[in-house]
């Protein structure tokens, strides 16, 4: 008798348990790449009828973005967000899309991250490590926040100026005769506001969440980089699913990037008046003598990409 009722709930029970994907970042928890991540947890177990579902951890909580990155091949984490000069550190054409003034404007980049040219840089990416590139979603318009007034290349020079630790953000800085300072994400608000650095340069809905306005003066509208996020997953977690949950996730994550692409082009429209409206001096600047001073960089000692790949990209109409 009590064999048979063992056999009865054996029958009740599941025939497979939830696995909760790690999805890992270093944003806030107001961002949309966090809102929209999270949101994604309902849609994935509707796809795949309850066998997957994700667990989004923010602003670091997991780590800095170099252990983020590294997580992956690891199976510490499942799936990340993560700025394509990370990505490169791994698989260097892949940074191309982060380089400074690498693209004209948005369409530019939207072209590219719909391109055949960036198809091939993920594949190759996924070659090198074994992680699969699923998304890119928009990041906004790198400016430079300061202390003093950047209106022209000149006015950088000598700035310490914080940069994210890969070496290709280094390049803007240093054709303006800045000096390029590596500071963790989480640390950079202490860092302005004790005067370790004396500038650093996000997007303005980055600058908003993390409040660097309220210890810079200056949001100078450099432009400099179009940016953007790539979503990754890591091999294990990615090889351990059947082609159909694979297709689910990837289509589950494409409408996640779109989510927040959405939110951060609405976004950008009115933070310049907001900025203003809380006393930040927002300042409009000449890009060009910017962009030229970058662009002689371009295929130097610091490309991580051929020039048949910088040909491509910029050929994209």
């Amino acid at each position: 008798m009590a064999s048979t009722a063992a056999v009865c709930l054996a029958g009740a029970a599941p025939a497979f348990a939830e696995t909760a994907l790690k999805w890992a970042h270093v944003y806030e928890v107001s961002e949309p790449y966090h809102t929209c991540a999270v949101a994604a947890s309902d849609k994935l177990k509707a796809a795949t009828d309850g066998r997957y579902s994700v667990e989004v951890f923010p602003a670091s909580s997991l780590g800095k973005e170099s252990d983020i990155n590294e997580g992956l091949g690891l199976g510490t984490v499942d799936i990340i967000y993560t700025g394509q000069l990370f990505a490169g550190r791994s698989y260097g054409p892949i940074a191309i899309g982060g380089a400074p003034f690498m693209f004209r404007d948005y369409d530019h980049w939207d072209k590219y991250r719909n391109s055949d040219l960036f198809t091939q840089l993920a594949d190759g990416y996924k070659s090198a490590t074994g992680n699969h590139i699923t998304s890119m979603t928009y990041y906004g318009e790198r400016h430079v926040t300061s202390n003093v007034p950047i209106d022209k290349p000149e006015d950088l020079k000598g700035l310490k100026i914080r940069v994210p630790d890969a070496p290709l953000y280094m390049m803007f800085p240093k054709a303006a005769g800045a000096n390029p300072t590596p500071i963790a994400f989480a640390e950079v608000y202490l860092a302005l506001q004790q005067g370790t650095v004396d500038a650093q340069e996000n997007p303005l809905p980055t600058i908003q969440a993390k409040k660097f306005h309220e210890v810079q003066k200056h949001i100078n509208l450099t432009g400099h980089i179009t940016d953007a996020l790539l979503t990754i997953v890591g091999g294990p977690a990615w090889n351990a699913m059947d082609a159909a949950d694979q297709q689910a996730l990837e289509a589950v994550l494409d409408e996640t990037s779109d989510c927040a692409t959405g939110q951060i082009i609405e976004s950008e429209k009115s933070l310049v008046q907001w900025f203003r409206d809380e006393g930040v001096d927002v300042r409009e600047v000449d890009r060009g003598p910017f962009r030229e001073a970058t662009m002689t960089l371009h295929n130097g000692p610091d490309a991580t990409w051929d020039q048949a790949t910088y040909d491509t990209l910029q050929a994209i109409q």
